[in-house]
């Protein structure tokens, strides 16, 4: 069980989090996963990372709910799917170091594609292709936001619906992730306190719900600067910190 310190740390990271998360639609779930990788052993950080981001994700989504594309979601869950079934075969995790960089990696993915192989949701199969990729750095790494981003940052979908369809396709994903770190992977031992699940929930909601106005007084330039910038900068971060990490092993 994390001490005072540590549980006082992860409650006000959850808030400050899902308000991030609830304005740029994303970076939030970042932050989060590496300070729960400080302080909790990687199967309890990913439960606790899933349970707090699915609701977070969830409310945002119920918030928006009118802005939802759902054909993009239904695509998604598809992939989504059909990677969970594939990773309940062959059993893979990683290990902290390997976390982090992973996560620090998937901002950069999009600098490396010539200009007609960027992802796109609005473009038929990228969807599908969007619940493959996404889903499998979710099982290993967390957290799959930054990649996420690359197939939106591209589409003709205002600030609004990037956040609502972003928001529900993470909701499902999480659930996916609770799934398999809690129940389908043997050697995870990912069960977290009964009151630590119900405590993130609740604090993953009073975030959200603090950030639904200054996302309603941003512009869609603005949204997509901001989204942009902090997750290059929190990507930076992590490769950092994973290369120290296996540096120093």
């Amino acid at each position: 069980m994390p001490s005072l310190i540590a549980i006082t740390i992860i409650a006000a990271s959850i808030v400050v989090t899902s308000f991030i998360s609830g304005i740029l639609g994303m970076a939030g779930g970042m932050i989060l996963m590496g300070v729960l990788l400080a302080f909790l052993p990687l199967p309890q950080a990913m439960m606790l990372h899933g349970v707090t981001q699915m609701a977070a994700n969830g409310w945002r989504a119920w918030l928006w709910r009118q802005n939802v594309n759902w054909a993009v979601f239904r695509g998604t869950a598809l992939g989504a799917l059909i990677v969970l079934g594939v990773f309940s075969f062959i059993q893979l995790s990683a290990s902290k170091p390997v976390a982090y960089l992973l996560l620090g990696a998937t901002p950069f993915i999009s600098f490396f594609l010539p200009q007609n192989l960027k992802f796109n949701v609005d473009k038929t199969g990228h969807p599908f292709l969007c619940g493959l990729t996404c889903t499998a750095i979710q099982l290993v790494a967390g957290i799959s936001g930054p990649l996420l981003d690359v197939f939106y940052i591209h589409s003709s979908m205002n600030r609004k619906q990037v956040v609502a369809t972003k928001a529900s396709t993470q909701s499902f994903g999480h659930i996916l992730k609770i799934i398999y770190f809690g129940v389908l992977l043997d050697t995870a031992h990912g069960n977290i306190e009964w009151w630590m699940a119900i405590g993130a929930v609740m604090l993953a909601m009073v975030g959200t719900n603090l950030s639904r106005k200054v996302l309603d007084r941003m512009s869609d330039a603005d949204f997509r600067k901001w989204t942009s910038g902090t997750v290059m900068v929190t990507g930076s971060c992590y490769l950092l910190a994973g290369g120290w990490l296996q540096w120093i092993k």
